[in-house]
């Protein structure tokens, strides 16, 4: 694939997926589990899954460790992980290494060995200032807690800090929500995700929604703190770039989300990770136990693959770019003549302009974007 701006070949993504929490949130969907044993063997495995796919795919330029909790491993896993890495793989010397964090796991005397680890880029799943927010979230940290990670994180160097927050949460108001976002940015952060609280199949959360003892924000005041959001933060000097990520100037964008939204081929390694290159894209099976039997038997863990055809792609392409503010070529929208009156259309309604030979959502748009590329399909 050719990236669109100039004809470079992109750079792949490495994610791996870390499935331990050391506690579970009742709003998550993501595969983890709180269970402290198999975490030596889950790293061997791993290992062996990198070996794998030793020289399948061209030179890494991002490493994202995700999860579930990648903070709650101990360091000598986490060495561990990053020697496989360097060992099995091909990367280049200028690397983005991403760890999502909890403040909770993170002592001044962890951080300096992440440092040497050479993880540059932090993301620190604060979710909330608020001490009440925190404990309808089920998170295991205190705003105390959270601040004090901050606080080390910038004196041991961290100069690529990301926060994520959680909006929309249950008797959240403009005003309360207002004052968690002036509490992140007079951190001066170089990152910011605001994400709107979703509920999953299967979590605590959905149980006590269908309960009816989980009562959500409506439409209306969930739009508002969407556009609240947007406009505060870029008031503030950041870039919103993505339907929910804010970054201060386009050189602190993260480097490997932004490939998910490109369709730059990426490699997950780890339970219930997603790859995708070569128009294929493939995922392991959700379950430690059964991640680290296939590989100690020779196997791949892989439980589906899936090829994409031509419309899957075109409908991707619009659908992930929409999702940013670099939006989409306009030769995408010439694939099918009737699309060119739609654009007219959503120019009208304000939910996309043109720039240059690019389509772009406005933030209005980006509030809808999930049903913006509908129109087109």
């Amino acid at each position: 694939m050719e990236i669109e701006n100039g004809g470079q070949k992109p750079h792949p993504g490495l994610y791996i997926h870390v499935p331990f929490c050391n506690s579970k949130c009742p709003y998550c969907g993501f595969y983890s589990t709180v269970s402290k044993s198999g975490r030596s063997e889950w790293v061997e495995a791993l290992i062996k899954e990198m070996e794998i796919y030793h020289g399948e795919f061209d030179r890494f330029d991002t490493i994202y460790l995700g999860g579930g909790t990648p903070s709650c491993l101990d360091t000598n896993d986490l060495k561990k992980i990053l020697k496989g890495v360097k060992v099995n793989l091909d990367l280049y010397d200028d690397l983005e290494i991403t760890m999502e964090s909890n403040p909770s796991d993170l002592s001044l005397e962890k951080i300096k060995v992440i440092k040497e680890l050479n993880i540059n880029r932090i993301n620190l799943g604060i979710q909330s200032f608020d001490n009440n927010d925190l404990k309808v979230l089920g998170r295991r940290h205190t705003s105390s807690q959270a601040i004090e990670a901050i606080k080390d994180l910038r004196d041991c160097d961290f100069n690529n800090l990301g926060i994520d927050l959680i909006y929309g949460l249950p008797g959240q108001t403009i005003k309360k929500w207002k004052r968690n976002l002036e509490e992140a940015v007079s951190f001066k952060p170089e990152h910011i995700s605001c994400y709107e609280l979703t509920i999953e199949k299967k979590t605590p959360f959905s149980v006590r929604l269908k309960k009816g003892s989980l009562e959500l924000p409506d439409e209306d005041l969930q739009a508002e703190l969407f556009l609240k959001t947007s406009e505060f933060l870029q008031e503030q000097g950041y870039l919103h770039y993505e339907v929910s990520n804010f970054s201060k100037g386009e050189s602190n964008i993260s480097r490997h989300n932004s490939k998910y939204w490109d369709r730059t081929p990426y490699l997950g390694l780890g339970p219930s990770a997603h790859s995708f290159q070569n128009s294929t894209r493939w995922w392991n099976v959700s379950s430690v136990r059964r991640y680290c039997e296939a590989l100690e038997n020779g196997k791949q863990p892989v439980k589906e693959v899936e090829g994409l055809t031509e419309e899957q792609i075109l409908l991707e392409t619009v659908s992930l770019g929409l999702r940013t503010c670099r939006g989409i070529e306009m030769t995408v929208i010439s694939k099918r003549p009737k699309w060119e009156k739609m654009v007219t259309d959503m120019v009208n309604s304000g939910h996309i302009q043109i720039k240059g030979s690019r389509v772009i959502p406005t933030v209005k748009g980006l509030l809808v974007a999930d049903y913006l590329p509908l129109s087109f399909f």
